[in-house]
């Protein structure tokens, strides 16, 4: 499977600190940074929840504390903007990022950016932005998820939606990885049963595409950036936290959707989403997400559900190139492939997905999505240009592949 004399790099968040209660640890790391301000990240409806409350518990009182909670699902440009405007105002020693990844990944560009005069735009890879790589940034980031899903507390990567053009853009960096991650499982148990069954379809789908993504002996040329992959491909180390993030899911997704207080699953469900996330930032995603981009840009669909509808479709294409690791699949979400050939076990795998899908209350069709029909030759054709993830796909795919992918994924048999 690997070339012994192949050179492949890992990287992960400075530091993570996981486990129930794990947001305790917060006022001490401020104090251990002899910080006398902060800035929180975060949304309304996490305030309302009582949420922001519950996670701040321990920041010194001598800690001055500004909360900007003006984050959007699918953050736009203006709110990226704002959330950089307010840092510039309060000028804190610390950027917390509460919530889901969209907290996350607005919290960790205003670090990067606070003291750049350069427009958010310009850090997008082309043909939208220059691909400027993000400044050094003098503000420490501390992400805190309170949804298990979108690995963003450790990735370098934050997504941008242009509701004007009907995408999402992403800016890449290392040095958007957060200093430190601090995963509470605690904090997930007021979500939803919809939030949490879309969140951790996500989470999967990340280990999925992890797991299966090329393997690059080599780096491709740097002047060929439509070409260079958002990352550096699948390793021995990439796959051990995918396979062990997708048997986690498939042993505690339904059982956090159907009781949300079941702390066990709960925590499962975060370790999951952390080890996921640590997956596909280093080995790369491929069809799926890239399909997803558009749709969601155009249909303003939730990413967890769409990835949660396209995956199965994709695994189906994907897999006369990746039946071994698929087979492994099947057998980490529960599956008896004992016996089985490759194909019969791959096969397994499709329809455990599938299951899990339905099982947990996710749509199974696009369709369902409010996806017209005479928009899916356009979806292949804006996804065809998102090579920096379709280069990392097992098996190679042109537009007219991703129209059948398209349309079989259109309408449930």
């Amino acid at each position: 499977m690997y070339e012994s004399d192949t050179v492949w790099e890992f990287s992960i968040t400075d530091r993570i600190t996981f486990g129930m209660g794990a947001s305790s640890e917060l006022g001490d790391d401020l104090l251990a940074r002899d910080a006398s301000s902060l800035l929180v990240i975060t949304d309304d409806e996490l305030r309302d929840a009582g949420v922001v409350e519950t996670a701040l518990e321990s920041v010194p009182e001598e800690t001055a504390v500004s909360v900007f909670e003006g984050v959007e699902p699918d953050p736009g440009l203006d709110i990226y903007e704002a959330a950089i405007e307010a840092a510039r105002e309060c000028g804190p020693d610390v950027i917390v990022g509460l919530g889901g990844g969209s907290s996350i990944d607005v919290a960790k560009v205003t670090g990067g950016l606070v003291a750049s005069d350069r427009d958010v735009l310009e850090y997008v890879a082309p043909p939208i932005g220059d691909g400027v790589d993000v400044p050094a940034a003098d503000t420490p980031v501390i992400a805190i998820p309170t949804t298990a899903g979108t690995g963003s507390e450790s990735s370098p990567a934050a997504v941008v939606s242009l509701p004007d053009r009907e995408l999402k853009v992403g800016i890449s960096s290392r040095r958007l990885y957060p200093d430190l991650a601090i995963v509470d499982p605690l904090l997930t148990v007021s979500l939803p049963p919809a939030v949490t069954a879309a969140s951790g379809l996500d989470a999967l789908t990340h280990a999925i595409e992890a797991y299966t993504t090329r393997h690059f002996e080599t780096k491709p040329a740097p002047d060929r950036a439509d070409e260079r992959p958002d990352y550096g491909g699948r390793t021995e180390l990439t796959d051990l936290y995918a396979e062990k993030a997708i048997e986690l899911i498939g042993d505690s997704l339904r059982q956090a959707v159907d009781n949300g207080s079941d702390l066990e699953a709960r925590r499962d469900m975060s370790l999951a989403s952390l080890l996921a996330g640590i997956a596909f930032t280093n080995a790369g995603l491929g069809a799926t997400h890239a399909m997803a981009y558009p749709v969601a840009g155009e249909n303003h669909t939730p990413h967890g559900v769409t990835v949660a509808v396209l995956l199965p479709h994709v695994m189906r294409y994907n897999a006369p190139t990746a039946r071994e690791q698929y087979g492994t699949v099947a057998q980490r979400l529960g599956e008896p492939v004992d016996g089985l050939s490759d194909r019969e076990a791959s096969e397994r795998a499709v329809a455990a997905v599938e299951s899990l899908r339905d099982d947990v209350g996710v749509p199974d069709d696009l369709e369902h999505l409010g996806v017209e029909r005479d928009d899916l030759s356009r979806l292949a054709e804006k996804t065809e240009q998102i090579q920096r993830l379709l280069v990392g796909n097992p098996r190679r795919v042109d537009q007219t592949d991703l129209e059948t992918i398209f349309e079989n994924a259109y309408r449930a048999d």
